[in-house]
């Protein structure tokens, strides 16, 4: 009874905090799986929900402050996730395209809504300039399915994110301009103020924002804190963004560009801020965008209903032709049209600012008392009418060339991966270095690979320790945890032997192991046998490609990785493959490669830099007996990769024994990497990648090694 009079009593819209978060997480919940079933986007599902329940809608919910600061969260964190997730490389290599996609939807809205503005509704010139920045402006709304899809590096997608910033930028500042015209502030003293608010805060975070980072990142290891400091970050640039005079979006974008390269894309981190974000954030700011949206604007009057088809009509119809044109200027497919398309028709968040700004902009008052605005009530709702629209057509047309251009890649993909496959092996013998160990294993291997990432513990057998069994499972679970918040299922292993290498030897066969990743702890010190007796053990009986890693700072951190190559590397069977592996921890982070080697190694390195660019230099190195020469150049976060070689091979040079000196005396402040190749085909290697005739290397055919390692590169 007393449950029935508190449901008696209840009252719309709801006030309680519990019930309002609890109908909200429903939402999110049923109505993008509801609406899937008949090909709505998920998006779009949330979208109509939010005016279903909004004030225009049942009245179940109101769109009070804490529906605004979600909402408001879940814009700044689908501007954030753009610049977060953009690659970098290509972001540069395509500035160009962006640029000119920027102009071309930013500058035929521009010119249509003027048009419109002056022609169709008799507006003034400030009121028309200001109702086409609207349509310049574009939110990506879409941004979740491209996501979703696995595209967010498509050139169409980086160049529609590097268009939106500079079309969004120009908008807004047209915004803050007319309503200075409006109101009398323009003047000299405007123009001084906001070019220098805007250079102080765009080189605060392009600047500053990085060396706080890697500085925070280097000394917490909490994934709470790390992702409670990325969060405070994106907040920042946007109250930066804002104090500097324009919109947060720009300052949360340019926040994501400035910690790309210390979030890698294989992180747990990246990994974490995807999920709460595509979880929380974006849904309440897409539901709160519905509960915008009054259907009763379509019965109001006739003005209202041709201001809404005509700013609809413009909007779509300007988007279209800057896709077009954008398509055409660089032979872009249909599918990515759409993709562009797609991600600059919706208007939403920019658009609401602009409006909302000239409707609270009074010019004067009518000969009854009436206030006379720079823009009027119909244009108020003609816009919620066009932001229900373009959301919907954005939101098909994105899903649409996704799909195809998803598609067609996994097709490829398919066929030319084959039978390919990866094994990497992580022996752990404490919990120490367990983090970095996984977090080096995720970034150098291949993108599809998602269950093919083994953490091996070997208990001595003979041990007397009662909890030896409790503190190999407790190195185990951590090692699983931290690959599982990366997304990636770790199959764990454990061994009873008292020979350790005979233990991972057995389950390199057991499990085809292609890549080995061994620790070495940063506080062992060097001597003549400085990897420990296990490790060399291991190396002189396998002959699979092997990483030996220490670590001093986080990888993510790091800013490069030196790579020092002997002469006559690219005459070794495992050329290709650690080649590969270092080509993936470049692109997974963004970092820098220098590489040192013979011109005969650089030319090949070259050759795959042709086909995947990625911040790179290359240095001619032929003397290893001046090994130390390397040290002129090592700067603080950088990453020494020495690829070695085992005694009798064709890259071994006696300046390798010297290496335990070196580090000892001149690297130990720095993560060092030692890469030992596959020497030679063994049953333990015969299924691994590039092992067949056509991939294997020919000191005499460089240009076709080089090649090799660009398909298969591709391939991944």
């Amino acid at each position: 009874m007393l449950l029935l009079t508190t449901l008696s009593e209840i009252t719309l819209p709801l006030a309680d905090p519990v019930l309002k978060f609890f109908v909200i997480l429903t939402i999110i919940l049923f109505a993008p799986l509801l609406l899937n079933k008949i090909s709505i986007p998920p998006i779009l599902g949330l979208i109509i929900a939010g005016a279903v329940i909004g004030p225009y809608g049942i009245n179940l919910l109101e769109r009070d402050s804490s529906i605004i600061l979600s909402g408001t969260a879940g814009l700044l964190y689908i501007m954030f996730l753009a610049g977060l997730e953009i690659d970098l490389g290509d972001f540069k290599r395509n500035s160009g395209r962006s640029f000119l996609f920027g102009m071309y939807t930013f500058m035929i809205p521009m010119i249509l809504g003027i048009v419109a503005g002056l022609y169709v509704f008799k507006f003034s010139l400030e009121s028309s300039i200001l109702l086409a920045s609207m349509f310049a402006s574009h939110t990506l709304i879409a941004y979740p399915i491209i996501s979703k899809y696995g595209i967010t590096k498509n050139r169409a997608v980086t160049v529609s994110v590097g268009g939106t910033m500079i079309t969004d930028t120009l908008s807004l500042l047209v915004l803050a301009v007319i309503v200075g015209m409006a109101t009398g502030e323009v003047d000299s003293h405007f123009w001084t103020k906001l070019g220098i608010s805007i250079i102080i805060f765009a080189s605060i975070i392009i600047f500053l924002f990085p060396i706080i980072a890697r500085w925070f990142f280097k000394r917490v290891k909490d994934s709470v804190s790390q992702y409670i400091f990325v969060l405070a970050m994106v907040f920042l640039g946007a109250a930066l963004a804002e104090m500097a005079g324009i919109e947060g979006i720009i300052g949360a974008f340019l926040s994501g560009l400035s910690l790309n390269k210390l979030i890698p894309s294989t992180s747990s981190l990246m990994n974490r801020v995807e999920f709460v974000g595509n979880a929380i954030f974006i849904p309440f700011f897409l539901i709160g965008v519905g509960m915008l949206v009054d259907y009763r604007a379509f019965f109001r009057d006739f003005e209202t209903i041709k201001v809404a088809g005509v700013m609809t009509a413009v909007a779509i119809l300007a988007k279209y032709l800057a896709a077009l044109l954008t398509q055409k200027s660089f032979k872009f497919s249909s599918d990515e049209r759409n993709v562009i398309f797609g991600l600059s028709n919706a208007q939403a968040a920019a658009t609401l600012a602009a409006v909302t700004v000239g409707y609270n902009v009074i010019l004067g008052e009518t000969a009854t008392g009436e206030p006379i605005r720079l823009l009027n009530e119909s244009v108020l709702n003609g816009t919620i009418v066009m932001i229900l629209v373009t959301c919907t057509i954005a939101s098909f047309v994105a899903q649409k060339g996704a799909r195809n251009i998803s598609l067609t890649g996994s097709i490829s993909d398919t066929k030319k991966n084959g039978d390919q496959q990866e094994n990497i092996l992580i022996p752990l013998k404490d919990s120490e270095d367990t983090d970095e160990l996984i977090n080096l294993s995720l970034l150098i291997k291949r993108k599809d690979n998602r269950n093919g990432v083994y953490a091996l513990n070997v208990i001595n057998n003979q041990d007397s320790d009662p909890d030896a069994d409790k503190k190999s499972q407790k190195i185990l679970d951590k090692a699983q945890k931290t690959a599982a918040s990366a997304d990636i299922q770790l199959c764990t292993l454990s061994r009873y032997d008292v020979n350790v290498p005979n233990a991972i030897m057995s389950v390199i066969r057991e499990n085809k192991v292609t890549d080995l990743v061994l620790g070495l702890h940063e506080k062992e010190e060097f001597s003549e046998s400085f990897l420990g007796n296990t490790t060399e053990r291991i190396l002189a009986n396998s002959n699979v490609s092997t990483y030996i890693y220490r670590a001093v700072q986080p990888i993510a951190t790091v800013k490069r990785h030196i790579v020092v190559i002997p002469e006559n590397a690219e005459a070794e069977l495992g050329f290709p493959l650690w080649v590969i592996k270092i080509w993936n921890l470049a692109l997974n982070t963004g970092s820098k490669l220098v590489f040192y080697g013979t011109r005969r190694t650089l030319s090949i390195l070259q050759d795959v830099y042709k086909d995947h660019p990625i911040q790179a230099e290359f240095r001619t190195f032929d003397d290893w007996d001046d090994f130390l020469i390397v040290t002129r150049d090592m700067q603080p976060d950088d990453n020494l990769v020495v690829v070695m070689s085992r005694t009798g091979q064709a890259s071994f040079h006696n300046g390798m024994k010297k290496m335990p000196n070196y580090m000892a005396k001149y690297f130990s402040a720095y993560n060092v990497t030692l890469i030992y190749p596959v020497q030679a085909m063994t049953d333990e290697n015969e299924n691994t990648d590039l092992m067949n005739a056509s991939l294997l290397p020919n000191i005499n055919k460089l240009e076709g090694v080089g090649k090799a390692i660009s398909k298969t590169l591709k391939n991944k």
